[in-house]
C-alpha cells in the first residue's frame, strides 16, 4: 500500500511577530506620535501593543480606542488662543490643573475600558507616594491616560484610584519594558527626549501677549502679572519655567538612555523637533509631518522588523549606520 507524501499545506503556518509600539513622554512633541501612527498603518503595519507614558498615553489611548482620525484633525486646527483657553491655572500642585483640557476630551472623545479594546494598551504613571512605576492596564482608558500626564511643577497630580499619579517620564520615559509584557515580540519606539536639554516649558505659557490686545497695567489680571514673573528670562536670571523645564528634560533625557540601554527597541524613531517648546501644542502640523516623514525614510527596516518585507529586505543591525531618525541600541547608551 502506498504512502502519501505530507504536502506543504501540512506545515504549521508562519506566525507574524506581535508588534508593540512604545510612546514616550515629550509634551507638545507628542503629536509626532500621530504621525507616526498614521505612517505605520499605511505602510502595513499595525501594532497589536501600545504602551505609553505622558503624552504618548494620550495618543495611544486614542489612537487604540478607534478615534485617531477625529483626534488628529482637531489637534491640527488648534491655535495659541486655543492651547491657552484650554489650560486652568492654578498654585495647587502646579501651574496647569488639567481638568478643563481632559474634561474636554471626556465630552468630545469615547471612553471605554481598556480591557474591552481588540488592542493591548497600557498607561504609564509613578505613583507620588512611593515613586513606583504603576502599569494601568484596566478601567476607562481616558482616566488612566490622564494619570500619566502630570508633569512635576506643570500639571497638577491627579488622584487615580485613592493615589496620586505623575507624570510616568519621571520612572519609564520611552516604555518598552510595558510593550514587552504586554507580549510584543518587536517593538517600535518613538523617543522624544534625545533633544529635549535646553528646550524651554512653552511659547504657549507666554501667548496671552500674543492674543490679546495691550492692557494698562493697574487692569492686568493676576494671571497676566504671574505669567510675566514666571515666563520672563534673561541671560542673568532664568525664569521659573525655564528652570523646572531644564529640570524635567534632564532628568527624563538621562532616564530614557539608561532604560532603553538595558531593553532596547528593535526601532527607535528619534523626531527632529529640536525647537519645539514643551507646550508648543498649537503646532500639531508640523510634529504629525514629522512623524510621518520618519516611517516613509525607514518603512523597508520597520517592514523587515514586522516580518511583511521583500526576502531581499533585512532588518539593521543594532550597531554602526542607522537609517534616518532612527538611533541604533548601542547610541542609546552613550
Amino acid at each position: 500500500m502506498a504512502t502519501e507524501t505530507p504536502t506543504a499545506a501540512a506545515a504549521p503556518a508562519h506566525k507574524p511577530p506581535v508588534i508593540g509600539l512604545a510612546l514616550g513622554s515629550g509634551s507638545a512633541r507628542g503629536w509626532a506620535h500621530l504621525g507616526v501612527i498614521e505612517g505605520l498603518e499605511e505602510i502595513g503595519v499595525q501594532p497589536q501593543v501600545v504602551a505609553g507614558t505622558s503624552i504618548g498615553a494620550l495618543v495611544g489611548a486614542v489612537y487604540v480606542s478607534g478615534q485617531l482620525a477625529e483626534f488628529s484633525e482637531w489637534v491640527q486646527k488648534l491655535s495659541s488662543r486655543d492651547v491657552f483657553n484650554l489650560l486652568d491655572f492654578t498654585l495647587s500642585g502646579g501651574m496647569v490643573k488639567g481638568q478643563k483640557l481632559f474634561g474636554f476630551f471626556e465630552e468630545v472623545h469615547k471612553n471605554p475600558l481598556i480591557e474591552s479594546l481588540d488592542r493591548r494598551y497600557c498607561s504609564v504613571a509613578t505613583d507620588m507616594k512611593s515613586g513606583r512605576e504603576i502599569w494601568i492596564t484596566k478601567g476607562p482608558i481616558l482616566p488612566a491616560a490622564r494619570a500619566s500626564c502630570a508633569i512635576p511643577g506643570i500639571f497638577s497630580p491627579v488622584k487615580f484610584e485613592d493615589r496620586w499619579m505623575l507624570d510616568g517620564g519621571l520612572v519609564n520615559p520611552v516604555p518598552v519594558s510595558a510593550a514587552r509584557a504586554l507580549g510584543a515580540d518587536i517593538v517600535i519606539a518613538v523617543n522624544l527626549n534625545a533633544q529635549l536639554v535646553g528646550a524651554h516649558v512653552s511659547r504657549a505659557a507666554q501667548v496671552e501677549s500674543d492674543i490679546a490686545e495691550p492692557v494698562p497695567k493697574v487692569e492686568r489680571s493676576f494671571w497676566q502679572r504671574a505669567g510675566e514673573y514666571f515666563t520672563s528670562s534673561t541671560s542673568d536670571s532664568p525664569s521659573f519655567f525655564d528652570v523646572v523645564a531644564s529640570s524635567v528634560n534632564i532628568m527624563q533625557d538621562r532616564i530614557t538612555r539608561s532604560r532603553m540601554a538595558g531593553d532596547p527597541p528593535e526601532v527607535t524613531l528619534v523626531p527632529m523637533l529640536e525647537d519645539f517648546a514643551l507646550m508648543d501644542f498649537h503646532r500639531a502640523r508640523e510634529a504629525i509631518r514629522e512623524g510621518r516623514r520618519l516611517v516613509e525614510a525607514n518603512a523597508d527596516a520597520i517592514r523587515a522588523w514586522a516580518g511583511i518585507s521583500s526576502p531581499a529586505v533585512r532588518p539593521p543591525a543594532n550597531t554602526g549606520a542607522a537609517p534616518d531618525g532612527v538611533a541604533p541600541a548601542a547610541a542609546q547608551s552613550k
